[in-house]
């Protein structure tokens, strides 16, 4: 077990913070790590080694690569020669000694990927059954015959703690959403261990219950007060400072807080067989557009699989958002030069499986957007693609890359609607500070590279160009009049937003990814 540490805020790792967007854009590009040499076989000893049995109980905080890749790594060493181990791309060596007992024992565990493989688990069976009889115990439903939390606020959240030096605590509720009545008719199919053969019901829940839309800032004397309270309502489990929640890791020092998939992207790349593969410095070639053209796939399904588990990957991984979007289009019937794209991303994630996201302690909590967009960039339909990414102060909270639902005859129109989806994401995101209890008092600022559609936000008076868009130009007016908004103009080679709506190059892909504040705290470099 790693123990807690007491002085708030906790440090897990030692690292110094990363300069702002506008002035990282001025560095030049990070060189890759150079390829290993081909590594020599050497003289093993025969000398029978038994392990310490003082030390089996425990998970040897000295480690300093997870088992999993060590020993994938280690065996591509001895089996193949390959000239790129994983050991090449990721390091610990950052983390406090506390916080790499954690990640050790946190990349030693393995969880089931099926029912199936779970059932046949003994300590999975008691967990399952544990958790079906506490949803039976509370009545969360009945059988019957059929008659069917935002990322951005996570992420928001995280970055307020690092400017507001917030403390942040992980609880476990027991059956968490059991709690909360349905009002609703809501019907869910039995789970696996639960549908008895030959029976076709379904359970109608009168408990929320996971997945569910419906389902449900302090000092640390606040923090264990509201624990105290909570635990007399609730079975509680105290998990101390978060580390570790939804596949996302944790880390924090007086610099800031980061946030990573590092355990979830390696384990996709073991999944693949691609720990030992060459990496590449960007995810998609420059200006490549992918269309229903090239032999369909014999296996669907494992390019569906891919994509989803690359799709949750985003989460912490903005540079690779839309080409994730782009693969996510062919779901239906994919082809073999789509999963040829999706095995080059493996092979940009193998050069940085530990990158994340970084939110600075140092932050003036300002709103400012970022949108654009690709006239006609889907080869297939013509239609345009959205992009925005959304900053609070120096922190990426929100970003999104969209194929627009409609033609758009004009890069003006291509770019109002891109401006709409940014000013709405902005609208929300002020009335979640204002539920914070931290309004936003100065106007966001919404940067935008097209002169027209920054003039037509500007004239009060409707023409021929914007029939087709008079309901955005309504909205964004609006949201300017009312000093929520404001647009700014910003050189095309300064759009942040382009990562969003094209295939970029080497060069211009690794100035945007540095712009928006990107860190891998586990780079070896």
């Amino acid at each position: 077990l790693h123990p807690t540490p007491s002085t708030p805020p906790s440090a897990d790792f030692s690292l110094p913070a990363p300069d702002p967007p506008e002035i990282q854009s001025s560095l030049p590009p990070t060189a890759p790590p150079s390829p290993a040499p081909p590594v020599q076989p050497t003289r093993k000893s025969e000398r029978h080694k038994v392990p310490n049995v003082r030390l089996q109980d425990y998970v040897c905080s000295h480690v300093t690569l997870p088992k999993a890749a060590q020993s994938e790594s280690s065996s591509s060493h001895r089996t193949s020669g390959t000239r790129y181990p994983f050991s090449n791309f990721i390091s610990y060596h950052h983390y406090t000694p506390a916080h790499l007992a954690f990640i050790t024992q946190l990349s030693h565990s393995v969880e089931p990927r099926s029912f199936s493989e779970a059932n046949s688990d003994p300590n999975w069976q008691q967990a399952m059954s544990s958790e079906l009889q506490a949803l039976e115990s509370n009545h969360t439903w009945t059988l019957t015959s059929f008659p069917p939390a935002k990322m951005v606020t996570v992420r928001s959240i995280l970055a307020l703690a690092a400017a507001s030096s917030w403390r942040i605590h992980q609880l476990d509720v027991h059956n968490a959403f059991l709690h909360g009545d349905l009002h609703e008719e809501i019907y869910m199919t039995p789970p696996p261990g639960l549908q008895r053969q030959g029976e076709n019901l379904v359970c109608r829940l009168h408990k929320s219950l996971y997945g569910l839309k419906q389902a449900s800032r302090n000092n640390l004397g606040a923090i264990n007060s509201l624990k105290r309270f909570l635990h007399t309502r609730f079975r509680i489990k105290d998990l101390g400072d978060l580390k570790f929640f939804l596949g996302i890791e944790v880390s924090r020092s007086k610099k800031g807080i980061s946030i990573s998939q590092r355990k979830y992207t390696i384990d996709i790349l073991k999944d693949s067989g691609f720990l030992g593969v060459r990496p590449v410095l960007f995810p998609m070639e420059q200006n490549l557009k992918l269309s229903d053209i090239g032999e369909l796939l014999k296996d669907p399904a494992k390019y569906r699989r891919l994509v989803g588990r690359l799709i949750y990957l985003t989460i912490t991984r903005p540079d690779i958002t839309y080409a994730v979007h782009v693969l996510s289009r062919f779901m239906h019937e994919p082809r073999k030069p789509h999963m040829e794209v999706a095995l080059r991303i493996l092979k940009y994630l193998k050069n940085t499986p530990g990158q994340g996201l970084f939110f600075p302690a140092q932050n003036d909590l300002r709103l400012r957007a970022y949108c654009d967009s690709d006239l006609g960039g889907c080869p297939t339909t013509r239609r345009s693609t959205t992009g925005y990414c959304v900053f609070l102060g120096n922190s990426l909270i929100s970003w999104r890359s969209k194929r627009q639902k409609t033609v758009s005859l004009s890069s003006a129109e291509a770019e109002y609607r891109a401006r709409t989806g940014a000013c709405c994401e902005l609208t929300w995101l002020h009335s979640l500070l204002r539920d914070l209890q931290l309004p936003h008092r100065k106007a966001a600022i919404l940067h935008c590279d097209n002169q027209a559609a920054l003039h037509i936000a500007a004239n009060p008076v409707f023409h021929e160009r914007t029939r087709h868009i008079e309901m955005d130009c309504h909205f964004i007016r609006d949201k300017i009049q009312d000093g929520s908004v404001t647009t700014k103009h910003v050189a095309s080679s300064q759009q942040i937003a382009d990562i969003f709506t094209k295939a970029l190059g080497k060069e211009d892909f690794a100035r945007m990814s540095r712009k928006l504040g990107v860190l891998d705290i586990h780079s070896p470099t």
